[in-house]
């Protein structure tokens, strides 16, 4: 069966989040690639954009979360009005805690988490990077 793998653009901060997402979910990084490493004739790279990420990758079981910086020639991105949301399927109510309180540290608790109508353990919130996320544990009992 085919994997998803959430990808995500920052305006300069890949890194700093990547390695906040690595310090909750663990791991080491699968790849990172700077802007510089592809810079070329046919790939020009701005002085101030040569140390951005052109693509990392944090292997979280047998999905990875992706991102980049996108290069200020390209304009910003606008995190605020991303309405998609990166769930996380826990493997139990403590991984679920675990999970939301820690990538939830700076950021915005949209919904906390608690046992939902639809009858799973659910949270949600925006991260310190704007980056929104739904936690849930389902223990089969819907």
């Amino acid at each position: 069966m085919a994997l998803i793998n959430p990808h995500i653009n920052f305006n300069g901060n890949a890194e700093e989040a990547f390695n906040f997402y690595k310090s909750v979910f663990g791991g080491e990084f699968a790849t990172i690639v700077r802007l510089k490493d592809l810079s070329g004739p046919e790939f020009p790279v701005a002085e101030n954009d040569a140390e951005k990420i052109m693509h990392i990758a944090l292997p979280i079981g047998k999905n990875s979360l992706m991102g980049n910086d996108v290069p200020e020639s390209m304009g910003p991105v606008n995190e605020n009005e991303n309405r998609s949301k990166i769930v996380i399927s826990a493997e139990s109510r403590e991984e679920a805690d675990k999970l939301f309180s820690g990538l939830s540290v700076g950021g915005t608790v949209e919904m906390p988490m608690d046992d939902s109508p639809w009858g799973s353990y659910f949270g949600m919130f925006r991260d310190k990077f704007g980056i929104e996320w739904m936690v849930d544990f389902s223990n089969g009992q819907k």
